[in-house]
């Protein structure tokens, strides 16, 4: 990394991080640290049961468990949460699961300003962001904002040892994306492209191998340690062109999050490649490919990800729309895209073809 004359800003993150083997024993004592003592446990249904182990271990009262946390933050649900919060006067917030749960978290202390503790089982990296998207009436706004920047962070890898392949896949590419754009963000600095490429780095190497044997722990090791870099990166500079995509796709057609980023990311990197080659080329150097579009198609296939739009539920008669979404209001990308090119893009996702750089 060289650095230049310019000038940079960098603000680190105030939220504290507990990584390791079998730290969810230490869930209840760090919730205790912050002052929680009657904290609402937060899961999705799938994981109503881990929730409810949870809330047994705290050492202390929990107001209650709320499982009903949804893919891309619905506002009807956080109103759902938020009555039980008022009911039971819950003074924190402990969500267990990937990013639908660390939302539904962030989304309550938006408005209630309550401490979170996130215990993540999945690779989405949300845990470390003061980012939040939520959804209303097929659209999804994002905003960032310090009261949802969670508080505490446990990171227990044997919580990942019985994560699918498919959503290791997925939720690790997920990560991929948030540090993949920081390369180019326009605030980026060379200590945020330092962790960008660590976090790509340290995906790219555990997942193959948990494609191929999911109870590896060093791997699993690996891609936790390599989400927790990519989160810390999302909340660190803004987004572009790759992120816009997937929140149009999530919201206007209700695409599962963690596959859109997966299938558009490649085709975002190679458009973008063409203004910011520079930048991008250590993913290709890091991927053993030719361009950095290509490799990450590449470990995409390899780690047995989805491919194309197509096979996860998007409309052949909505890329059309997708396209205008995405260009309606301006936001910053290295290469600016004309509507045209947007739809040639999302063929190109929708078919699952092999981006040419």
């Amino acid at each position: 990394m060289t650095i230049g004359d310019e000038v940079f800003v960098h603000n680190g993150l105030p939220t504290r991080v507990v990584f390791g083997f079998g730290t969810r024993a230490r869930v209840g004592e760090e919730t205790g640290r912050l002052g929680v003592k009657h904290p609402l446990v937060l899961s999705t249904f799938e994981q109503k049961q881990d929730a409810q182990s949870l809330a047994m271990q705290l050492g202390m009262e929990p107001a209650g468990i709320f499982s009903e946390a949804a893919m891309h933050t619905p506002v009807g649900v956080t109103e759902k949460a938020l009555a039980l919060v008022s009911k039971t006067k819950a003074d924190g917030l402990i969500a267990l699961g990937g990013g639908s749960t660390t939302g539904l978290g962030k989304a309550i202390a938006l408005r209630t300003d309550l401490p979170q503790i996130v215990v993540p089982t999945t690779y989405a990296g949300s845990e470390m962001t003061n980012i939040l998207g939520e959804t209303s009436e097929g659209k999804k706004t994002t905003l960032r904002s310090p009261k949802v920047q969670p508080e505490l962070v446990i990171y227990d890898v044997n919580l990942t040892l019985s994560l699918p392949k498919s959503l290791s896949a997925t939720s690790g590419m997920n990560a991929i994306a948030h540090s993949v754009e920081a390369l180019y963000a326009q605030d980026g600095n060379p200590l945020v492209s330092l962790m960008a490429l660590e976090g790509i780095r340290a995906l790219a190497e555990g997942l193959p191998v948990i494609a191929d044997h999911p109870q590896d722990r060093g791997a699993r090791a690996k891609a936790l340690y390599g989400a927790w870099l990519c989160g810390a990166v999302l909340s660190s500079v803004g987004m572009a062109l790759h992120h816009k995509l997937c929140h149009v796709l999530g919201g206007s057609f209700g695409l599962p999050h963690a596959e859109t980023h997966t299938i558009v990311l490649p085709h975002v990197v190679s458009f973008n490649a063409r203004a910011v080659g520079e930048k991008l080329a250590p993913i290709a150097e890091m991927l053993q490919s030719a361009g950095p579009g290509q490799g990450l198609f590449d470990l995409v296939k390899r780690i047995g990800g989805p491919m194309a739009l197509k096979d996860i539920g998007m409309p052949a008669d909505g890329l059309d729309k997708a396209a205008a979404l995405a260009t309606e209001s301006p936001y910053y990308n290295p290469r600016q895209p004309t509507v045209q090119q947007i739809r040639a893009l999302l063929e190109d996702a929708f078919v699952g073809r092999r981006p040419n750089l």
